[in-house]
């Protein structure tokens, strides 16, 4: 259920103190297809029909069209902070819940808040307005969720370092699309309309090619649809058959690049099947701390971090039996699918460890559970 001028209205009428206020999040394959302007645009609609509505944070880019859509809104100043020197301003939480609207605009979700800040991410600011019971409209770029990283990455060349987890997309009541043609999207960017005139030729060699522009389009469109298919799963299908049969679990080691590969996808197959899922690291006494290096050690904690957000639960253990470790776990929180790594041996270790692997093979064979070796 979105949101909109009657579900508003009625909240309006009730006490609010003890309700969630509902997420409605606009995606876009990339900057400049129009997510802000729409944002305002049902600002304006809303106050039409006298919903208490404001504005937390817009960026308007400096772009005339969104910048003249401001006019006759409220708009909530805000908080300036000092940092190295500098005068910042960042969305003023505090105030957005003193005035408690029926709804605020907060744009660029997946904004990191200057360090001080009582929360790290923007994503976590909106995640305590909704909890107070406010309805917030906000929008994001699809290179900025968690979990397609790598797949942007291999499109733009670009890495990405502001990024949302999956589970805030779970959490949205609404998810929209704003979509728009290539040809238009690049007309818009030649027009000036997207960046400054100074910006557009390096903008047009790099990320704004029309390949590049139509697979971002694509993951765009399949997000949307993937979250609008698990939505319709949770509220007809899970009514009907509450328990949610398939748990993952993502087995990882303290190789960082190859642990954060797994993580993700196994987080995205979980957050397809809408499922709870875990990650395990089984510390061998190779592995203990003071025999691996200090970056590992910090690259294992990130990662778990990471897990954490995309809402995974972590499990640790020091065992040297990996696979029995594996098997005794799998049992123990009823795992149906564990995602492994694509084994990085030689063959003839394959050959020499070809008894514990069809040990394991055999065991979760015997009790249903899936085996996915991840590239």
């Amino acid at each position: 259920m979105g949101i909109n001028e009657t579900n508003i209205t009625q909240q309006g009428r009730t006490d609010r103190s003890n309700k969630k206020g509902k997420l409605k999040i606009y995606i876009g394959m990339s900057a400049g297809v129009g997510k802000t302007y729409r944002m305002l645009q049902e600002a304006h609609a809303l106050q039409r029909n006298n919903v208490n509505v404001k504005i937390g944070l817009v960026e308007t880019h400096g772009r005339k069209e969104t910048q003249a859509l401001l006019d006759g809104l409220s708009i909530i100043p805000r908080r300036e902070v000092f940092y190295k020197g500098k005068k910042l301003d960042e969305l003023d939480v505090n105030a957005i819940l003193l005035l408690h609207p029926d709804v605020v605009i907060v744009d660029e979700l997946a904004h990191s808040n200057i360090p001080g800040s009582k929360n790290e991410k923007r994503w976590q600011d909106v995640l305590d307005i909704v909890n107070a019971g406010i309805n917030v409209i906000t929008a994001i770029n699809i290179q900025h969720i968690e979990s397609i990283n790598n797949e942007v990455k291999q499109i733009t060349g670009i890495d990405v370092t502001e990024r949302i987890p999956d589970k805030i997309l779970q959490l949205a009541d609404e998810v929209v699309n704003i979509d728009l043609p290539a040809d238009e999207l690049i007309a818009r960017l030649k027009e000036g309309k997207i960046y400054d005139p100074a910006k557009v030729q390096q903008a047009l060699t790099n990320f704004f090619q029309p390949e590049k522009i139509l697979q971002l389009r694509e993951l765009a469109l399949k997000e949307v649809a993937s979250q609008v298919e698990r939505k319709v799963d949770y509220q007809i299908t899970a009514k009907q058959t509450p328990f949610r049969h398939e748990r993952f679990m993502a087995c990882i080691s303290s190789n960082h690049e190859i642990a954060q590969r797994i993580i993700r996808k196994t987080a995205r197959l979980a957050s397809y099947y809408n499922s709870k899922w875990f990650v395990l690291y089984v510390q061998s006494s190779k592995e203990r701390a003071d025999k691996i290096p200090l970056a590992a050690q910090r690259h294992l904690i990130n990662n778990f971090k990471n897990a954490t957000e995309l809402g995974g639960d972590i499990i640790q253990k020091k065992e040297n039996n990996i696979a029995a470790t594996i098997i005794e776990t799998a049992l123990e929180h009823n795992i149906t699918t564990i995602c492994l790594g694509k084994p990085h041996l030689t063959l003839l270790q394959v050959i020499l460890r070809t008894g514990v692997f069809n040990q394991l093979l055999k065991t979760l064979s015997k009790n249903n559970i899936d085996i996915v070796i991840l590239s």
